[in-house]
């Protein structure tokens, strides 16, 4: 059997049954297929006899059976068939990036949603010192029900010829795919992923708020430190994974939940209040929904593409908004009719400057009197004043000048394997007390088994913030806790513990809220919270921690 006699209907290796083409990338055919053994759609990579990708893309799939994150498609299977090389991998029903960018650009909330999910998933594989190599908008899917996979983990690199690439490659590739999805232009030289270039100026790409109207302000500068060389405004560049995942989630938040259909995102943008002025200007074009919609098709599915496009089975008809007479009022709304008069509009002026004066003498009142109160209580009266016994609770004191996290993300370096229950995070700073992060649970010392130096936790403060201490809630006695920070650069996130200094340590603490205090003023964007001894549980040892409080 070879390349070219797989075709529709042919059973490869006794057990995938060959659809239809989907794509061709260099004489290497893409194909969905049916495993006919477990009755399931999937995609089959195949090779022509003696070429020499063959070595490549079994190295490839090794690597892949690494990505264990659920928004990667897993290699199920990889060998050789009568001479010819196929790999198959997961099937994921949806659109690619590529195809929604085709009817124009996303709104600001779901190109940050959608880069964020992408991130924290490259995130997980680089800790494994493993790279993507392939991130385009042709391997970024959006699957029926609105969730994010990424297509062809090293594989999509060995098919090109490109090499295994690099998580730094990796974080600049999803750079570009974040401009693409606020401009609907690729920040490159040429044409690519049917999108024109966008335009430079002076040498220098031009950043999403000059290419389109409407991108959010915050948005705009993640783009920047992603492509811009440098940076405007002396900004650190964002070189990691972790780094993007940060900042986009301060941004969009950190819900896995995908954005509303376009017409709601400006209620959306004005409830969490987290995209700022992205729907103050109309964009340029409609966007695509993020929710699946499809485009009429043959069969679901374009003629063989550079890269691998999912096809369906099904075809919603796309939701169209009410049309706008352009004034900000749908046409089906009727004008309302203008009321009332300039005597009557000075009347209600004077009647809010009365009610004002009002507000403000009552105020000046009640201050004096609040005043002379004290004067007794405080003055030559004899009096003393008495203090509120001390309490204690499991939440961190608020007092002083609290610092704002933009966003927060587990950390467990190798030799961890990156699993320390990274959805709970947001627990730990949402002001609620009963909800919590804990770590892993861990076997035979408090340790953590001996198995690794600590596990924590990697708090954004958005940017460079004066740190006076930090109260952390903790629950079980005898945790052991440091407050760390960057080494050298505080304005980056390092990816080693080796990176990072302790400057607050407290040791076999009990049940409560603990504040470390920096040894030396301290001046930082990220700051760990590391835990290296774990309070004893009914299973083994483990840490968990209800509320962190930073205080400037």
């Amino acid at each position: 059997m070879s390349n070219q006699t797989v075709s529709p209907g042919a059973l490869l290796a006794g057990r995938y049954r060959i659809a239809e083409l989907l794509a061709e990338i260099d004489g290497a055919r893409v194909w969905r297929a049916v495993d006919e053994v477990l009755s399931r759609a999937v995609v089959v990579d195949v090779l022509p006899v003696g070429d020499p990708r063959t070595n490549l893309l079994f190295d490839a799939a090794r690597r892949a059976a690494a990505a264990n994150d659920p928004r990667f498609l897993r290699v199920l299977d990889c060998d050789m068939h009568d001479g010819v090389t196929y790999c198959v991998r997961e099937w994921a029903g949806g659109r690619t990036l590529e195809r929604m960018l085709s009817s124009g650009p996303l709104t600001g909330q779901q190109a940050g949603w959608l880069a964020r999910e992408v991130s924290e998933a490259l995130e997980n594989l680089h800790r494994t010192g493993y790279a993507h190599g392939a991130i385009s908008p042709a391997t970024v899917v959006v699957t029926d029900a609105g969730a994010i996979k990424v297509v062809g983990v090293a594989t999509e690199a060995a098919l090109r010829s490109s090499g295994a690439g690099s998580p730094e490659e990796d974080v600049h590739s999803l750079g570009q795919l974040l401009f693409a999805s606020l401009t609907g232009r690729w920040p490159g030289p040429a044409p690519a992923w049917g999108l024109q270039p966008a335009p430079v100026e002076h040498g220098r790409l031009l950043s999403p708020r000059q290419v389109r109207a409407g991108v959010p302000r915050s948005l705009d500068d993640i783009s920047d430190r992603l492509l811009g060389d440098p940076p405007r405004h002396h900004a650190p560049p964002i070189t990691s994974a972790a780094g993007l995942s940060a900042a986009l989630s301060g941004v969009v938040g950190s819900s896995h939940e995908p954005p509303n259909q376009m017409d709601e995102t400006v209620q959306v943008a004005s409830q969490n209040g987290s995209v700022d002025d992205a729907t103050q200007v109309v964009p340029q074009a409609r966007p695509p929904a993020l929710d699946p919609t499809y485009n009429s098709e043959p069969n679901g599915y374009r003629p063989p593409q550079p890269a691998y496009e999912p096809s369906t089975d099904t075809r919603p008809v796309r939701r169209q908004p009410t049309p706008s007479n352009g004034n900000g009022r749908r046409r089906d709304e009727p004008k309302q009719k203008q009321k009332g008069s300039w005597g009557g509009r000075i009347l209600i002026l004077l009647a809010i400057l009365a009610l004002l004066s009002v507000i403000l003498l009552a105020q000046f009142l009640l201050k004096g009197a609040m005043n002379k109160d004290n004067s007794n209580s405080n003055g030559g009266s004899g009096g003393t004043t008495t203090s509120a016994p001390p309490q204690t609770s499991t939440t961190p004191s608020t007092t002083g000048g609290k610092a704002t996290i933009a966003g927060a993300q587990d950390f467990d370096p190798p030799p961890g394997n990156g699993e320390e229950h990274h959805k709970d995070v947001p627990n730990t700073y949402d002001g609620d007390p009963s909800t919590t992060w804990k770590t892993q649970s861990y076997k035979g010392n408090p340790n953590l088994g001996g198995l690794k130096t600590g596990v924590g936790i990697i708090y954004d403060l958005g940017t460079k913030t004066p740190v006076s201490k930090v109260a952390v809630a903790l629950q079980g006695n005898d945790t052991s806790i440091q407050l760390m920070v960057p080494k050298g650069d505080t304005s980056t996130s390092p990816t080693a513990i080796s990176g990072w200094t302790a400057v607050a340590t407290k040791a076999d603490q009990p049940e409560g809220t603990v504040t470390l205090t920096p040894s030396a003023p301290t001046e930082t964007r990220y700051v760990l919270v590391w835990l290296t001894k774990l309070p004893k549980v009914s299973d083994g040892y483990q840490g968990t921690i209800s509320e962190v409080t930073i205080q400037k």
